[in-house]
Formats: structure tokens, C-alpha cells, sequence
């Protein structure tokens, strides 16, 4: 059977080694799948941990991730608050715009939002653009 939310996350982590491999760094993947992140890079500064959300544009022109862990049991589906002490960096893997953007997770926010598309309001200012986070800060 295929789980296409798994699928996209498999396709996900595949694009950003791919992605982080041709921007120079050395790409490890933890020996469970139970880690709190999918990836460790390594280049001449070190190692950070990265965790890989892929996400189509939605509606409103934009990429969004909700900073949750989700997983299902006997329960049900399962979330919490993403612990970010384990994570360096978030890499959002865009299947519309064949791309990963990258940043650091922010400090007291649980959502990111990175613009795809001019909004509709027209609207300028505060918009942060996909396209501008290309690059591993």
C-alpha cells in the first residue's frame, strides 16, 4: 500500500541530500528512523542536524510548516511541540517549485510561512520569499 504523506516526506529527505550534497556538504542519515531530525551535514565548519518537511504551495501562494511532531499509534495521530534544541536547521522541500529552502527554526514561532507567489492584496512588505532561502545560513 502506498502512504503518499510518506512518500512525499522519502522524496522530501532524497531532494535535500541530493540539494546539500551538490552545495558541498557531507550528508549522514541517522540509523533510526526515531531520530528528532532526518539529516546531519558536515562541511569545513562543522555539523548541524536538519530536519526535512516537504510542502506543496497552498492556496494563498505560500509553503507552510507547522513546527509538530505527528506520528500515529493504537491512539490515533499524535502531535506535539517540536523540541528545536535537537534541530540546527529546517529544510522545506517544495514539490511545486522542485526546491528546498532552508533556515533556522525560529525561536518562539510555530509556524513557517515562505512565500511562492505575489499575494493577492498586493502586498510588500514583511513577505518572506522562498526564493530567498536557497542557500544553508
Amino acid at each position: 500500500m502506498i502512504h503518499p504523506t510518506k512518500t512525499l516526506g522519502d522524496l522530501g529527505v532524497l531532494k535535500a541530500q541530493l540539494d546539500l550534497t551538490q552545495k558541498g556538504y557531507i550528508v549522514s542519515r541517522p540509523q533510526t528512523e526515531h531520530a528528532p531530525f532526518d539529516l546531519v551535514i558536515t562541511d569545513s565548519n562543522g555539523s548541524q542536524t536538519v530536519q526535512v518537511k516537504a510542502r506543496s504551495v497552498n492556496s494563498s501562494g505560500t509553503v507552510e510548516v507547522r513546527l509538530l511532531s505527528t506520528w500515529t499509534n493504537s491512539k490515533g495521530v499524535q502531535r506535539r511541540a517540536v523540541d528545536k534544541r535537537w534541530i540546527d536547521l529546517y529544510c522545506i522541500y517544495c514539490p511545486d517549485t522542485d526546491s528546498c529552502f532552508y533556515l533556522k527554526p525560529p525561536l518562539r514561532k510555530k509556524t513557517i510561512k515562505l512565500r511562492v507567489r505575489a499575494p493577492k492584496n498586493g502586498q510588500e512588505k514583511h513577505i518572506k520569499w522562498a526564493s530567498d532561502y536557497r542557500e544553508v545560513p
